[in-house]
């Protein structure tokens, strides 16, 4: 039930989603173009579908891709096996992407652009190992703790140096590629993957390590590709080859056969099959573990096929029709601004119901403790993306050349690097390679290669391409812009804001016995609420009360009260009027509240082997009336969020005694 719950949660989100598309292209088809769409009951249909399949798709990932690619991550991380989790990221990315069936139609394209000097598989091979060693790259710099800023400066620095080496044949192509390599399917396993490094290796911090790898696998391709491509100029002759047209063609609504319904699953099982042998092969083969809860994770990857093949059937069904059309009609048009407004509308509301931007927002909201809002994200990058795809539309009618706005773009993004805050760059470098997927390219390379078929002076080979490039970079850009506004308006987490509500809600109330009074954070300001304290008491070797106390304090203890003390074991009390007593041993007291008891105790036996071959004894005890102790705001916020749980849980229990109760009774 409870998982239905959520998918119904999830088909309203989709609808919700998707309506921003639906008024764009009702707005300009009725109102710019004053006709009727046609094959409208098709595309109605087709948005149904849509919205059904975003909702399977994304229940799919959250039960099935997220866990394992965060289990997987969490097992390499904690095996310390460098080399086979650089192995791991260049397996993952090099499989997800030679697969993609947008980088097939893309190579293709190039073979003709580059009349036959370009094969189009050596292509699909330099993109995914390009991508291969960005993942390898990115996990590189997890695992190191390096800045991801410098790699990426770098990498922005190499970008442009090669641009003025690379044939103008090329330039627009490896910009486009840098965006289409990241899939719907590749996105959210990639951020499972590197949240889940980040989160389990010590000192890394999920929000500014976790991102990131994506934006690798967006900048590698565009370097990879012009150095292929000054390769290929430099020592391949042209030759004739077979045209591949690209001129915008009007596709015509698909019709649904049970044929093509087998044919195109088989197609997304495809796409979806070389990540599934890489996990298998990783978890069971290196890593010689079975996954968890087998059977939901494989419920969730077929529920990942399904969603997806439903969404991509859902917009064949008619939105891609009605959109090539639109795109082509309005490149007629007499007015350019009416052309801009439609490309600036259009990139935002793709963008706004792109599946892999939802579930990297989703994410960074969890891991960044609300301190992100998901919607606001995805707001500030399909602005992001509108504008990138106006000025893209704009540079194809003003005939400018691209790596001039592109190098603009980089030293905008170099510059509000060193001014956002530092939780909010992995997150804005990774919204450029997420905006490009399943729902964006191909309205935007429709509206890119009609623009420069009908504008006289332009080449649809030259610069037809180049929009999913600005769609890419100008995300980074207003995501940054995001964070800086967040911290100049003083935006909080949800534990900074859950801490303030107790500290406001609880009376100051010392006289009440049940009540524990405590200070907050070391102040003068006491509260009073219900909570349980426990005594640990630790008895170690005097040379040890050091490493015992560092130990606790790793654990979360604010406190420690340090007593000197003097026993004998069995084997002295046979005879103890011999013994001397002298202090030996020291005592240490923690007064903890009963979510740190455990962490505490077992931080110390593990540091000084108590359990093992070291000396020592931990035991615990309850406590009762607590005055006066000192407590962290995490600590409260942890006290309330324990006991709201064991709540729940009582009340889950009890829900299912009645239930018990009444079944015998109905018996």
């Amino acid at each position: 039930m409870m998982q239905f719950n959520f998918f119904l949660k999830l088909l309203k989100d989709s609808f919700r989603d998707l309506l921003p598309i639906i008024l764009v292209i009702l707005f300009f088809q009725l109102a710019i173009l004053q006709t009727v769409p046609p094959g409208w009951i098709s595309t109605s249909i087709g948005l149904i579908i849509v919205g059904v399949g975003l909702a399977i798709f994304l229940q799919g990932l959250e039960i099935g891709i997220f866990p394992v690619g965060e289990s997987l991550a969490r097992d390499f991380a904690k095996s310390g096996w460098t080399i086979w989790i650089l192995i791991f990221g260049f397996m993952i990315g090099f499989g997800t992407t030679i697969a993609e069936p947008a980088l097939a139609v893309i190579a293709d394209k190039a073979a003709s652009i580059s009349s036959g000097r370009i094969d189009a598989t050596i292509l699909r091979f330099v993109v995914a190992g390009s991508v291969g060693f960005a993942i390898l790259l990115g996990v590189y710099r997890i695992i190191k703790g390096h800045p991801i800023h410098y790699y990426i400066i770098v990498g922005y620095l190499f970008v442009v140096s090669i641009t003025f080496f690379a044939p103008k044949e090329i330039i627009g192509l490896a910009y486009d590629l840098g965006g289409v390599t990241t899939s719907t399917v590749t996105v959210p396993l990639v951020a499972a993957l590197g949240i889940g490094l980040a989160s389990n290796i010590k000192g890394r911090n999920p929000v500014i390590d976790g991102f990131g790898l994506i934006a690798f696998a967006s900048l590698t391709p565009m370097i990879f590709v012009q150095i292929y491509g000054i390769a290929v100029y430099s020592l391949v002759d042209a030759k004739d080859v077979a045209e591949i047209a690209i001129n915008p063609i009007i596709s015509s609504p698909k019709d649904i056969t049970v044929s093509s319904v087998i044919m195109g699953i088989i197609a997304v099982i495809k796409d979806v099959t070389p990540i599934l042998l890489i996990i298998l092969f990783f978890q069971y083969g290196v890593l010689k573990k079975s996954i968890q809860n087998i059977k939901t994770v494989f419920l969730g990857f077929v529920l990942v096929i399904i969603g997806l093949y439903a969404f991509i059937l859902g917009l064949e069904l008619g939105l891609f029709t009605l959109g090539e059309t639109m795109a082509y009609e309005l490149t007629k048009s007499k007015s350019v601004f009416i052309i801009y407004a439609f490309a600036f509308a259009i990139g935002f509301s793709t963008t706004m119901a792109e599946p892999a931007l939802m579930a990297i927002a989703k994410k960074a909201k969890e891991i960044s403790d609300g301190r992100i809002n998901d919607f606001a994200l995805r707001l500030f990058v399909a602005l992001g993306v509108a504008i990138g795809i106006a000025l893209g539309a704009f540079r194809i009618v003003d005939g400018g050349h691209i790596h001039y706005y592109i190098i603009v773009g980089y030293i905008l993004v170099i510059i509000l690097t060193f001014i956002a805050p530092k939780y909010i760059i992995p997150i804005a470098y990774d919204s450029g390679g997420v905006t490009t997927s399943t729902v964006t390219v191909p309205l935007v390379a429709a509206l890119g290669i009609g623009l420069a078929t009908n504008i006289p002076g332009r080449s649809p080979l030259i610069d037809g391409f180049g929009l999913i490039a600005f769609a890419s970079l100008f995300p980074m850009i207003t995501v940054m812009l995001y964070g800086i506004l967040t911290e100049k308006l003083g935006v909080k987490s949800d534990t900074q804001i859950e801490a303030e509500n107790i500290l406001r809600d609880n009376l100051v109330d010392a006289e009440n016995m049940d009540l524990a009074t405590v200070n907050i954070d070391g102040s003068n300001r006491r509260h009073s609420l219900p909570m349980d304290f426990y005594a640990v008491a630790i008895i170690v070797p005097k040379d040890k009360k050091i490493d015992a106390i560092q130990a606790a304090s790793k654990a979360g203890a604010n406190g420690v009260t340090v007593l000197r003390a003097d026993g004998m074991g069995l084997g002295k009390m046979h005879n103890f009027y011999r013994t001397s007593f002298e202090a030996n041993d020291s005592l240490l007291l923690f007064l903890l509240p009963k979510a740190r008891v455990n962490p505490v105790i077992k931080s110390i036996i593990h540091s000084l082997h108590i359990t093992t071959e070291g000396k020592g004894i931990a035991f615990a005890f309850p406590l009762t009336h607590m005055k006066g102790i000192s407590l962290s705001r995490h600590d409260i916020f942890q006290n309330r969020k324990d006991r709201k749980d064991e709540n729940e849980e009582e009340n889950t229990e009890n829900n299912e005694e009645e239930l018990t109760k009444e079944n015998e009774s109905n018996k």
